[in-house]
């Protein structure tokens, strides 16, 4: 099995962890970020990203290519294979993959998160077509049309509450008869005028040829099933971090996202987390390149301290 060795391993080819390689290829370090899918996660997805600072309106993909091509340009290397495993070894990194083995002085895990999904008929055609998982990012294209919020904790609340800022009306589905949410969040949801709820109910399908036209809904109760019109469904049931090739060696709260400081630092020497793969992220594409930012900078200040050629 090959071996390569570099100052810097950023795994991961998100916002973060393409904001962490333009400033670590930039700065002189040997980078090398491995990405298993696409790059540009979840924002590949996006159709149009309006709220990244100075950029009106870009496709997603294109956003993520270009800040690919940026990093490159200063001598970012790629390779699209799968982190299988991480060892601490001889005050370096090891990371293993099912072909390669790389050597690293610091390691930026920027895997990011996944969104928990529906799983039904409509979901994966329909994604960035009306599917969203995100209404901070998407609600502002369906104005004062009638859109379904799937969920009912504080995330399905918060940013279905969001969604009422430009939507002529908001459904909240949920399959129990009561929200998860915390107090607040409800009081603030059953106060408006725009928000109401379908209680015991599950998506059993999503409508539409090229965009959302509506759910297929079955009451868990009843069972009763009924379609409900709408052009756009928010799917807020929960998300994981990729960090299952981690298996324990660092530190995560109980959704399993990595605990840093304020320098995107874990507590183990070199290794760095940034994006939505760490904990309390804001899972904004404007968030994550800040995240990824700082973290190239201090595992540049952790080469040089450490690794003094």
């Amino acid at each position: 099995m090959a071996q390569r060795e570099y100052d810097i391993v950023i795994v991961g080819g998100g916002p973060a962890g393409l904001a962490a390689a333009l400033y670590a290829a930039r700065g002189r370090h040997r980078t090398l970020l491995l990405e298993k899918g696409v790059i540009g996660g979840q924002i590949s997805l996006t159709e149009l990203v309006e709220n990244y600072p100075g950029v009106p309106s870009v496709n997603g993909f294109d956003l993520a290519q270009t800040m690919h091509k940026q990093a490159e340009s200063y001598g970012l290397e790629t390779e699209y294979l799968e982190v299988t495993a991480l060892e601490r070894e001889n005050q370096r990194w090891r990371l293993r993959t099912q072909t390669d083995d790389f050597i690293a002085k610091a390691v930026i895990i920027t895997s990011g998160a996944d969104y928990n999904k529906l799983g039904v008929p409509g979901e994966e055609r329909l994604t960035g077509r009306g599917v969203s998982y995100c209404a901070i990012c998407d609600a502002a294209f369906f104005k004062d049309q009638e859109v379904a919020v799937v969920g009912g904790g504080d995330s399905a609340l918060d940013e279905g509450l969001f969604a009422t800022r430009f939507t002529s009306e908001v459904t909240v589905i949920h399959r129990r008869d009561q929200l998860r949410a915390g107090p607040i969040l409800q009081e603030r949801a059953f106060a408006n005028p725009k928000m109401h709820f379908t209680w015991d109910t599950v998506v059993t399908e999503i409508l539409g040829q090229e965009q959302v036209t509506g759910v297929r809904l079955h009451n868990r109760v009843s069972g009763e099933e009924s379609v409900l019109p709408v052009a756009a469904v928010f799917v807020f049931i929960g998300q994981h971090p990729n960090t299952g090739f981690l298996r324990g060696l660092v530190t995560t709260d109980n959704g399993g996202h990595i605990l840093v400081n304020d320098w995107m630092a874990t507590e183990l020497p070199g290794l760095f987390a940034a994006g939505d793969v760490r904990q309390n992220s804001a899972r904004q594409v404007a968030t994550s390149v800040g995240d990824g930012v700082t973290a190239a900078i201090a595992a540049d200040h952790y080469i040089s301290e450490n690794f003094p050629d």
